[in-house]
């Protein structure tokens, strides 16, 4: 995160582009900040943009970056094969491990456990989903928990780890979906080295001022700490929770989803590794928030997100360092925040990516997928310099609806919970949530049913394990599952569940395959 400031200074002046250019292509592009979501801005566009494009990134060495996003989603993969990584080097270079899902730790009553895994669960059927047969087979106390019909839950559990075989289509292997815990720092370093190799000039210092024309409000330039000018046609803001061009140069304004989503503070902490290397990012549940754990190779990343209206930031500190694995190998750094997003991640010529957007707590790791969205969103309605508004207005619709379909199933782990006698979550128990969130509960206690809405990034089967491992349950199920027996039935599970076991049997550990093709030297 940047944290450094500007003051605004107006100027008219034809430098900068021709906003009545249209078909005029832009020639310069500048990155505000560094860090995670600047430096995989910068590679990605440096990848796809012409070589008649100027990719320039200003980030200042005495700035702070918060590396809280270690954990990520399957789509990264994506992302990296876009860049052009190798996937073992990019293991090696960054510390990383493999992610098959998370695990949530007392999130419903005290000693509950769930794993929400990444890929299918069991084998959807013709006329109905794989788990409306679970359903009925649960509700009669026949068919035992959902998480023995993934192999993406029940391999984490036995701490095994293989990637998918391209020769086993039928095989639940072939189902493995898996994502990374790394560095952000490094991948950050990673990701600069390859920018740079394709043509991204960095700039080291800090900004003491942002020109912006008196015409249109369109910032113009950048002022050096060491007084250079930096002019540019489409600037990109990664300068983190500080939102030096989005919010502190344009003033967009911000959404803000506190009451929805009251956890304002995080405490981070790495420590040194401890017991077996873990396929998963743990989230276990405190009295006002709750605690996560990422494994990397060389440690363990740690952090407390809590309420500051429910907690101090001295008793969470303490409640984090209490449940380490191992010896804290630096001091805690706390860091502040206000869950929501801008009133609008383009403005004018300024995109905002990454924390300068908003910020969604990493209870689902969305943070580096919200970056990674937004990039190739940008690509997709890339500007000429004349700045179409239905763009503009296009690429904010998308990102709204993003932003809010991730907030509501955020809401939904806390709205869930089944806790007593503490002040926050009886708070989130009580509070009433989108309409889209409680029609998506009443949907559910119904018969079952789950239904995504658009393009957004949770599918089915991650809302199906969120609300099934809160503790909300079904009355029934979908009643064309009826067309088959209760034996019938029983037996597919029976075999499915089979199936899995006997392929996780086969699956190395999960630090024997770390061990066999991608150790950091």
């Amino acid at each position: 995160m940047n944290t450094e400031t500007a003051s605004i200074h107006n100027h008219d002046s034809n430098n900068g582009g021709n906003r009545a250019g249209k078909n005029v292509p832009i020639q310069t592009v500048v990155i505000v900040g560094g860090g995670t979501a600047g430096w995989m801005t910068a590679t990605a566009l440096s990848r796809v943009l012409p070589p008649t494009y100027r990719l320039r990134l200003v980030e200042s060495d005495a700035i702070s970056t918060i590396g809280v996003g270690e954990a990520t989603i399957p789509s990264i993969r994506a992302f990296n094969q876009l860049v052009n990584l190798d996937e073992d080097e990019f293991m090696r270079q960054t510390q990383a491990t493999f992610k098959l899902g998370i695990e949530f730790v007392n999130w419903g009553k005290q000693g509950d456990s769930y794993i929400h895994g990444f890929g299918v669960i069991g084998r959807d059927q013709v006329v109905a989903k794989f788990y409306q047969y679970w359903l009925k087979m649960y509700q009669l106390g026949e068919a035992p928990d959902l998480e023995h019909f993934s192999i993406n839950t029940v391999a984490p559990r036995q701490h095994k780890f293989m990637r998918a075989p391209k020769d086993m289509p039928n095989s639940p292997l072939a189902d493995i979906s898996y994502a990374f815990h790394f560095d952000a720092g490094l991948y950050a370093k990673y990701l600069r080295s390859k920018a740079e190799q394709q043509g991204t000039q960095r700039t080291e210092g800090k900004i003491v001022d942002t020109i912006v024309r008196e015409s249109d409000g369109f910032i113009e330039a950048l002022l050096m700490e060491n007084g250079e000018r930096i002019d540019g046609d489409l600037f990109i803001d990664c300068s983190g929770l500080a939102a030096l061009l989005i919010e502190k140069t344009l003033k967009t304004g911000y959404e803000d989803w506190s009451h929805w989503l009251p956890a304002d503070s995080a405490i981070a902490v790495p420590c040194a590794s401890a017991g077996p290397l873990l396929p998963y990012t743990r989230s276990t549940a405190h009295s006002a928030g709750w605690q996560w754990r990422i494994p990397l190779q060389h440690r363990t990343g740690n952090g407390h997100v809590f309420s500051s209206k429910f907690m101090s930031a001295d008793e969470a500190q303490a409640i984090l360092l209490n449940n380490l694995d191992g010896e804290a190998l630096a001091d805690p750094r706390l860091i502040r925040f206000t869950t929501g997003k801008r009133k609008k991640a383009w403005n004018k010529n300024c995109v905002a990516i990454g924390l300068s957007g908003g910020f969604m707590e990493p209870l689902e790791s969305t943070s580096i997928h919200m970056v990674q969205t937004a990039i190739m969103r940008l690509i997709s309605l890339f500007p000429d310099q004349g700045f179409n508004q239905v763009d503009i207005d296009t690429y904010n619709a998308q990102n709204d609806e993003e932003y809010q379909r991730i907030r509501d199933f955020l809401i939904m782990h806390y709205k869930l919970n089944t806790k007593v006698g503490s002040p926050f979550w009886e708070y989130c128990q009580n509070m009433s949530v989108p309409d889209d969130v409680q029609k998506r509960i009443d949907l559910y206690r119904s018969h079952g049913r789950i239904f995504r809405i658009g393009e957004e990034l949770f599918a089915e089967t991650s809302w199906l394990q969120v609300m099934h491992g809160q503790g909300l349950r079904a009355e029934s199920y979908h009643p064309l599952v009826d067309h088959r027996s209760k034996e019938d039935i029983a037996y597919f599970l029976d075999q499915v569940q089979k199936t899995i076991r006997k392929c996780v049997d086969v699956m190395p550990s999960h630090a024997e395959f770390i061990a066999s093709h991608c150790k950091a030297m």
